[in-house]
C-alpha cells in the first residue's frame, strides 16, 4: 500500500516535470494562451468575486440555514406540485441577472436542503439564462428576433430540461418523495415576511451591484437611470441590511451601525465601490461569527456561507484557469485568444449545419460568459461570419453552462448527472440553433 502511494507520488512529480521540462514558451500561440489565462483570472477576481461570488454565497448561507428544509421540500420538493415548483424555478432568472458560476452557491444550497432534481435543475439553467437584462440587450443589440428566440428557448430549456432529468432518474426521485412524504414542517424563530426581507435584500444587492452598462447612451432609458445610480441603490439596501441584521436577526446594534458608518465612510473616502463591498461583506461575517446570543443561526449563517466557499471557490479557480487557456479571455473590450484560435471557431461556426450549430453550443457550453458580455461577443462572431442559428445555440448554451460551473456541479450531484444535463443543454441548443436558422 505504501509503494503505491509512493509510486503515485513519482508519477505526478515526473508529469510535472515534463510539462515544465518541455513548456514551449517560444512559441506565440503558448504565450498568448498564457496572457489570456492571467487576463481571465485577474479580471475574474477583480470583477467577478467581490461582487457576484461573496454575496451568493451569503445568500446560500441564509438558504441553509434561516430557510427551513420543511419550506424548501414545499415548493421545490420532489412531492411538491409541478406546476407551481417548475414555474418558479423557470422564472428565477428573470430577477436574478447572474452568471454560470454565481448561480452554483444557490443552487447547491436548495438541492442539498431536499429539492427535486427537476425543479432544482430548472432553477440552475434559468439563473444566468433567462435575466431580462441579457433578454433586453439582445433584443436591442442582435435584433428583435434573436431577443425573442432566446426569451422563448431559454424558458422552455428550463423546464424541459428539468423533466428530461427528473424522468431520466426517476428512481431516485421516486425513493427522494418517499422520504419526504412525512417530513415534518419545522417552526423557524422567525416569520415568513422577516426571512423574505432579509433574503431579498441580499439578492437585490447581488443584483444592483452587478447591474450592466447600457447599450446606448440614451439618458432618458430606466436601464441608464438605474445604472447611472446603481451604487446609491445598493447602499440604501446595503442600509435595509443594517436594519434587519439589528431587528430580525437581533445582532448587536452597535456593532451593526459602527460598520455601517466604517462602510459609509469608506465609499466617501475612496470613491471605489469594490472597497467598500469587501469592508461591508467583511463586517457582516465579523458580526455574524462574533454573535454572543443564544440563537445560533447567526452563527451558523456564516459557517455555511464558508462552507459553500470552500466547496465551491477552489474548483471555480481551476475552471477559470484551464478555461482561459484553451478557449481565451473576452470580457469588456478585451479579446485574447487560447490555445483554440478565436478565428478557428468563427469558421467552424458559419452556415446553418448541424456541426456548425453543434460546435457553437459545445463551445459556448465549456466557454465562461460574465453577466451580459455573451451578447457583444456574439456579435463579433456574427460580424466574422457566424450564422444566426448557431448564434443562437451559443446564447442558449453559453451563459448557463461554462467549464468552472461543471466542476462545481460535479460536486454537488456526481458526474453521471452532470453530464447528462451538459449533454441534454447542447443537445437542446444544437437543435433550437438548427430551427432557427431555417426560420
Amino acid at each position: 500500500m505504501e509503494t503505491k502511494k509512493e509510486l503515485k507520488i513519482l508519477f505526478w512529480i515526473i508529469i510535472v516535470f515534463l510539462g515544465v521540462f518541455f513548456m514551449p514558451i517560444e512559441n506565440e500561440t503558448f504565450r498568448t494562451a498564457i496572457d489570456a489565462t492571467l487576463d481571465l483570472s485577474k479580471w475574474y477576481a477583480q470583477k467577478h468575486v467581490i461582487l457576484c461570488l461573496l454575496p451568493a454565497f451569503l445568500i446560500a448561507g441564509v438558504i441553509s440555514v434561516f430557510i427551513s428544509q420543511g419550506a424548501v421540500i414545499k415548493y421545490f420538493g420532489a412531492n411538491a406540485k409541478k406546476w407551481l415548483s417548475y414555474l418558479i424555478a423557470s422564472l428565477s432568472g428573470t430577477i436574478l441577472a447572474v452568471c454560470s458560476c454565481t448561480i452554483l452557491p444557490l443552487f447547491s444550497s436548495i438541492y442539498k436542503r431536499g429539492a427535486g432534481l427537476g425543479p432544482a435543475i430548472a432553477f440552475l439553467y434559468s439563473g444566468p439564462a433567462i435575466s431580462i437584462l441579457s433578454i433586453i440587450l439582445t433584443a436591442r443589440i442582435l435584433g428583435f428576433e434573436m431577443g425573442v428566440a432566446r426569451f422563448i428557448g431559454a424558458v422552455s430549456f428550463s423546464v424541459i430540461i428539468g423533466l428530461i432529468m427528473a424522468f431520466i432518474y426517476r428512481k431516485e426521485e421516486k425513493a427522494k418523495a418517499e422520504e419526504q412524504m412525512n417530513f415534518p414542517n419545522v417552526e423557524t424563530e422567525r416569520s415568513l415576511w422577516q426571512t423574505a426581507l432579509h433574503f431579498f435584500t441580499l439578492v437585490a444587492i447581488l443584483v444592483f451591484a452587478n447591474w450592466g452598462s447600457p447599450s446606448t447612451n440614451d439618458t432618458s432609458s430606466l436601464w441608464y437611470y438605474i445604472f447611472a445610480y446603481k451604487w446609491q441603490i445598493v447602499g440604501v439596501f446595503g442600509l435595509i441590511l443594517a436594519y434587519s441584521m439589528i431587528y430580525i436577526l437581533k445582532l448587536n446594534i452597535w456593532k451593526v451601525v459602527t460598520a455601517t458608518a466604517i462602510t459609509l465612510l469608506s465609499a466617501l473616502i475612496f470613491h471605489n465601490p469594490l472597497i467598500s463591498m469587501v469592508i461591508g461583506i467583511a463586517s457582516v461575517v465579523t458580526i455574524g461569527l462574533s454573535d454572543k446570543s443564544e440563537n445560533d443561526d447567526n452563527r451558523e449563517w456564516i459557517l455555511s456561507s464558508w462552507g459553500f466557499t470552500k466547496q465551491i471557490m477552489p474548483l471555480l479557480a481551476i475552471g477559470v484557469v484551464i478555461a482561459g487557456f484553451l478557449l481565451g479571455s473576452t470580457h469588456d473590450n478585451t479579446s485574447i485568444a487560447g490555445v483554440v484560435p478565436n478565428a478557428w471557431i468563427a469558421t467552424l461556426v458559419g452556415g446553418n449545419s448541424i456541426l456548425s450549430n453543434f460546435i457553437a453550443s459545445f463551445v459556448g457550453a465549456f466557454m465562461y460568459f460574465a453577466t451580459l458580455t455573451e451578447v457583444p461577443i456574439v456579435q463579433g462572431l456574427l460580424a466574422s461570419g457566424m450564422g444566426k442559428g448557431p448564434a443562437l445555440a451559443l446564447l442558449l448554451a453559453g451563459p448557463s453552462l461554462s467549464l468552472p460551473n461543471m466542476l462545481v456541479i460535479k460536486g454537488v450531484m456526481g458526474t453521471k448527472k452532470t453530464i447528462t444535463y451538459v449533454s441534454i443543454v447542447v443537445i437542446l441548443s444544437t437543435i433550437s440553433g438548427l430551427i432557427f436558422g431555417y426560420l
